[in-house]
């Protein structure tokens, strides 16, 4: 009986965790330090970030609360005249956007379908991630060059937005082909047995199985890509003009969009130059967080339920 008690004893202690008092001071003084230097980092971090926005939205809100800035374009405005809108630069934007999705998007999840299942240790799979290690290095003003290169100087077409759409399409492919392969890789392996359990071919598993239960993860990705090419600014410089008007030929002529309408009337000084600026500075802040949120709504709705 005696030892018995002694070992029930000694289990209520182990299975006891320590209390606050009982933690040595070294490890204490250790546990504040790395809480002090976090929440340093944190501030640091959201800081600028914060005071971004709110410059954002002081300088530029007050635009985007008059109608005519989402119905009307710039065109038979002066740089001088006030007025006008930036609804030519946001279909500029989407199309761009878009297209790039619509063309990224199965090479990404295909791609990071076949290094997760298919490839993983064969030579082709090593080559295929190799080279989206290099892509997801690649800045914007090389991937443009790039399909200037091909596009105009070699083939000899000319610069259009679909070209844009191109170069974004060689930055956005390695996000959604990396997203991909981690939300694969975090699908329990059981799930799998099962399936083949069940006499489930390989292909109907991945497709009914593995790539719906990390399509929430997916889509997140993709979201969060597309609102990261949309930002940028290289592509629609070197591979399109910019029209003050809109253009709904993606292949012929020239098309706005919100960088490059900013990065034009950045050499405007005038008043109006500095509203379209700003304007379009926060226009595009928002239909970012309009897909960021979209993202986030896609997410819960097809994550996997538990009941």
């Amino acid at each position: 009986m005696t030892t018995d008690t002694a070992d029930t004893a000694d289990v209520n202690r182990l299975a006891t965790p320590p209390t606050f008092q009982s933690v040595s001071l070294t490890r204490r003084v250790k546990n504040g330090v790395a809480t002090a230097l976090v929440t340093l980092a944190f501030l640091i971090a959201v800081v600028p970030l914060v005071w971004v926005l709110i410059t954002v939205i002081q300088r530029g809100f007050p635009q985007i609360l008059d109608a005519g800035w989402w119905q009307k374009s710039l065109s038979g405005l002066t740089q001088r005249q006030k007025g006008g809108g930036v609804y030519h630069a946001i279909y500029g934007t989407l199309v761009q956007s878009l297209v790039c999705g619509v063309i990224s998007v199965p090479i990404g999840l295909f791609l990071g379908i076949y290094l997760v299942e298919y490839g993983k240790r064969s030579r082709l799979a090593k080559t295929v991630t190799f080279m989206v290690d290099i892509l997801t290095g690649v800045p914007s003003i090389v991937a443009a060059l790039f399909i200037y290169a091909l596009w105009v100087t070699t083939l000899g077409l000319h610069r259009s937005a679909f070209a844009v759409s191109l170069a974004l399409v060689l930055l956005m492919v390695p996000v959604v082909v990396r997203t991909t392969e981690e939300m694969l890789k975090i699908v329990p392996d059981e799930l799998r047995e099962a399936s083949y359990a069940l006499g489930i071919p390989k292909w109907k598993t991945i497709v009914k199985i593995v790539v719906p239960t990390a399509m929430s993860g997916i889509l997140t990705g993709i979201m969060l890509a597309l609102a990261r090419v949309m930002g940028e600014t290289a592509p629609v410089l070197i591979l399109v003009g910019y029209a003050p008007f809109i253009n709904y030929n993606m292949f012929d002529g020239n098309m706005a969009s919100l960088p490059l309408l900013m990065t034009v009337e950045r050499n405007n000084p005038t008043d109006a130059g500095f509203q379209r600026i700003w304007g379009a500075a926060i226009t595009l802040v928002l239909i970012i967080t309009l897909f960021s949120l979209l993202a986030t709504l896609l997410s819960r709705w097809l994550a996997p339920k538990t009941k």
